[in-house]
């Protein structure tokens, strides 16, 4: 799938809906519940959740991997959890502040 930055993308397995912040120069399979994501209100190809992949996303996070240069953003969550290409895309870790000292 060719993606955007600023693209939207909704799960068809559970109510997981995100923004893609950082697309990456390739296509990608961007997966939630181990089933393709889809263009909201668009078709969803349906299917049950892999198990290996419910672990849930949680709203307002980012989800993303350096190596890909990809970012997600969730703007809802749901109990699937976010794959690329067949690969678990980590919880992003907040940036720390510099010191004000």
């Amino acid at each position: 799938m060719e993606l955007k930055a600023g693209s939207k993308l909704a799960s068809s397995v559970c109510a997981t809906e995100v923004i893609v912040v950082k697309a990456p120069a390739d296509g990608c399979e961007v997966c939630c519940g181990g089933q393709p994501m889809t263009a909201p209100g668009g078709e969803a190809p349906g299917g049950e959740a892999d198990p290996a992949f419910t672990e849930g996303t949680l709203m307002g996070k980012r989800y993303g991997s350096d190596e890909l240069g990809i970012e997600l953003l969730c703007t809802k969550p749901g109990e699937g959890s976010l794959s690329v290409n067949g690969e678990a895309l980590p919880l992003k870790e907040a940036k720390p502040l510099p010191s004000s000292d």
